[in-house]
């Protein structure tokens, strides 16, 4: 019995970045996770519609059952926005550091870091 296929592992990827969402205090452990997170999505849906028989539907080919290109075609378009998303994260990090000296989300204080007067 094979328990490990496509969705399963997906779901598993899925739920090991939401722990490391909740669990890590780290700004960039926290961006990391929401990129583990998504690539536990794309997985779940480019193989929950996954079946062996199909060819792509290039040509013509009339007696092959086709697999559809949608999934496939949403989830590089995912792709493309979580890689925008990750960068801009992290140049936000980048400046929250350089502004305030720390890279926690909780800000202590004794830590280093300027503080702004209103």
């Amino acid at each position: 019995m094979n328990f490990i296929f496509g969705e399963v592992a997906g779901i598993l990827i899925f739920f090991i970045g939401l722990c490391g969402l909740m669990i890590k205090k780290s700004i960039v452990k926290t961006i990391m996770a929401l990129t583990v997170m998504e690539s536990g999505i794309i997985l779940f849906y480019i193989t929950i519609n996954y079946t062996p028989d199909t060819i792509p539907p290039i040509g013509q080919a009339q007696e092959a059952a086709f697999a559809d290109p949608v999934p496939a075609a949403l989830m590089i378009t995912a792709i493309v926005i979580g890689i925008g998303i990750t960068a801009i994260g992290l140049t936000m990090f980048m400046h929250y550091k350089q502004e305030h000296g720390i890279t926690h989300w909780t800000r202590d204080r004794n830590q280093q870091g300027s503080e702004r007067k209103c």
